[in-house]
């Protein structure tokens, strides 16, 4: 051997007793933002959501160490050493910051946010209540979550500090290996994914932002929602058919029959258009899909209070915050009044997804907000054609829309202006505050109604809808006027502050609703008048700071725990005239919801319109009750499904489920029903699906 060989063979020596040595430094490098997006996720789980499941467990692990091990080799690529460990740190630093977002505007809304609401809607809500988020920031509970947070940046700082001189650099098959594993994870987290059910209902048919984090983590909760934005991820129009489809029963007709009652025939709610003509007349294959999706729908029936309200003025109202309790005969007695004297809706439900601008869209489309916060910025561009606000417009209604915050708060100025209101829409800043005396936060739904009401009260028709703020949080007496204006009324309540201070301030909506019936009353249109009152959303002021399965002062407010999101949601509809208070009341009590307001409204009004266009149900009708939110929880007549955890509640011991179903097919049949629901919502928003319909 010669010497050149020999000492040839010694340097390798040296160079793998030397990659040895360095293995531990080399794994840690390698690991630290793996183990730095586990702890940030494990973090904010039990922050939030209040527990970890199995299947975070599993689903958290795998695709954040996937992701982790990608963001090393990509850090890696650089080749200073100095820059490696800059931008390294800046990075890990980066999703600590990421977490604090999310927790914050959690802590404030308490549900998870999408990017769409971040940036499309609740952007704006942030801004605005900054000082309720600095609260929560600057707490001992926020401080610590803070540095909880960022205790991933400050092991990689000392990490630097103590171990800079031992660390070598990156050597590409230390690269390499770190992709491989990146890649093994990933794709070991899928085929799992695949191979379990539910896991990949939420992945792909039933995805859903809030329960993408429960199951997989924030980060993969986050990665597809970006990729559903960009791709649109909610453009599936590949409508399911049932794998046991029910019969076409007329069921209202059915009962009468076999009660021995004479069948009145009514009619559908349905207009004349061929839908399958219309899909063969377009080259557009979503627009297309639609046509034929409506034309498999069942159109409702036509019923005893279709036209009940034809020629009336109506007045929709999307109440702040509100819900069933703040209905009091001492504290509220008009709001009692009208909850009780006209129909009595005794199992209803706001579901919550994207705020009050999400809520107001449920209200006014007859949809679920499948955008996000920026679904009403989407409806602005369209043609909202199925519409109160255009449905009365066509019939020479004077008509205007009004919100007593500010007018350009969630772009309202924009999408307000587009919903058929011959008068446009106001708030304040564009004419509103000629009315509220004083900019206090929030502002009075009475001075509100005091000064607009004189608008439209002497037009032969009205159509009028507002935006309450009256009963906004937070729920103080110290940063709240309007709970401090009623401060006295609720002294003696056997409550917490947060609960007297709630129902203190949907006392001024109860005195704005006092005004509004006397003057209706006064100018003789009280029953020539609709009044409609619906929450935008359950109070989730109340419990800023807290998690999704903890919320304390809710659960004081219902009087029961918040064990899901339907339980959260339930609420309480107002549909009152003063003509209805001449008969005695009707009590609704199947499971309804807003996305059925509309359809109702266009029954009760004589509108002639196709029920098929709308996913929600005249609840006067045939067609059969199904409440259903984003994340694919749904209730009827006969249970209720929790998506997140797959369980069925039967409404009984001894139900009965239509159709001959035994339990297992009637949950995959309403299931089905809701996932098309859900794609048809989509659809017609992201399609401009209306104008396509009606044209111009």
């Amino acid at each position: 051997m010669t010497a050149s060989a020999s000492s040839a063979r010694l340097e390798e020596r040296k160079q793998r007793r030397k990659l040895r040595q360095q293995r531990p430094q080399r794994l840690f490098r390698a690991f630290e933002i793996p183990v730095a997006i586990l702890w940030l996720q494990f973090i904010l789980q039990i922050s939030t959501v209040g527990k970890i499941s199995g299947m975070f467990l599993l689903f958290g692990s795998l695709f954040g160490i996937s992701y982790g091990l990608m963001l090393e080799f990509l850090v890696s690529l650089i080749p200073n050493s100095k820059v490696y460990g800059i931008v390294k740190a800046v990075v890990i630093g980066l999703l600590g910051l990421i977490m604090c977002i999310v927790y914050f505007v959690f802590g404030k809304f308490n549900t998870f946010y999408d990017l769409n609401t971040i940036f499309g809607g609740a952007g704006g809500a942030v801004g605005e209540f900054q000082n309720t988020i600095m609260r929560l920031i600057f707490c001992f509970n926020g401080i610590a979550h803070i540095i909880l947070f960022f205790v991933p940046l400050i092991v990689n700082i000392i990490a630097r500090v103590i171990l800079t001189k031992k660390f070598a650099e990156v050597i590409w098959k230390e690269r390499i290996n770190t992709i491989v594993c990146a890649i093994v994870f990933y794709l070991v987290a899928l085929l799992l994914a695949r191979a379990i059910p539910s896991a990949w209902n939420t992945y792909k048919k039933e995805y859903n932002y809030t329960h993408a984090i429960e199951r997989f983590g924030i980060f993969t909760g986050l990665r597809l929602d970006v990729k559903n934005s960009i791709l649109g991820g909610n453009n599936d129009l590949s409508f399911d058919t049932p794998a046991n489809p029910a019969p076409v029963v007329d069921k209202k007709n059915t009962e009468d029959t076999q009660q021995g009652t004479e069948v009145v025939e009514y009619g559908d709610n349905v207009t004349d258009i061929d839908f399958n003509a219309l899909a063969e007349s377009t080259s557009d294959d979503a627009l297309a899909a639609l046509d034929k999706y409506v034309a498999t729908v069942t159109p409702s029936k036509k019923n005893a209070y279709t036209g009940m309200f034809k020629d009336k003025n109506l007045i929709f109202i999307s109440a702040e915050a509100f819900s069933a309790q703040a209905i009091d005969e001492k504290l509220t007695p008009t709001l009692y009044r009208m909850a009780n004297k006209g129909f009595q809706f005794t199992d209803y439900y706001q579901p919550e997804s994207a705020g009050t601008t999400g809520g107001e869209y449920n209200n006014i489309f007859g949809m679920l907000p499948t955008d996000g916060g920026k679904s009403f910025k989407v409806a602005a561009n369209n043609l909202n054609y199925m519409t109160m606000g255009w449905q009365l417009n066509k019939l020479g209604y004077w008509g205007k829309a009004y919100h007593n915050n500010t007018y350009t708060f969630y772009d309202r100025d924009k999408t307000h202006n587009t919903l058929g209101y011959s008068e446009g829409y106001m708030g304040y800043g564009n004419g509103m505050e000629k009315y509220i005396t004083r900019k206090t936060w929030p502002e009075s739904d009475l001075e509100m109604i005091q000064g607009t009401v004189e608008e439209y009260i002497n037009q032969d028709h009205f159509n009028v809808y507002y935006m309450s703020v009256s009963g906004h949080s937070d729920y103080t007496f110290s940063d709240n006027y309007m709970a401090s204006k009623h401060k006295d009324e609720v002294a003696d309540l056997d409550a917490s502050e947060p609960i007297k201070a709630y129902k203190a301030c949907n006392i001024e909506l109860d005195l704005a609703m006092e005004h509004l019936i006397k003057r209706l009353e006064q100018a003789g249109k009280a029953d020539d008048t609709v009044i409609v009152i619906s929450a935008d959303h359950f109070p989730y002021g109340l419990d800023d700071g807290g998690d999704s399965v903890n919320m304390p002062y809710l659960s004081e407010l219902y009087g029961q725990s918040i064990d899901n999101d339907i339980i959260r949601d339930q609420n309480r509809l107002i549909i009152w005239s003063g003509c209805l208070e001449k008969n005695d009341p009707v009590e609704i009590s199947t499971p309804v919801s807003s996305i059925d307001i509309l359809p109702t409204l266009m029954n009760l009004f004589g509108i002639d319109f196709d029920s098929r266009l709308l996913v929600g149900r005249d609840v006067f009708s045939d067609r059969e009750a199904l409440v259903f939110n984003v994340s694919f929880d749904w209730k009827t007549e006969y249970g209720t499904y929790i998506s997140s955890s797959g369980k069925f509640t039967p409404a009984s011991d001894n139900v009965v489920y239509p159709y001959g179903y035994n339990e297992e097919q009637y949950i995959d049949y309403v299931k089905t029903l809701v996932r098309n629901k859900m794609k048809y919502c989509s659809g017609v928003l992201d399609n401009d699906y209306y104008r396509h319909v009606f044209g111009e």
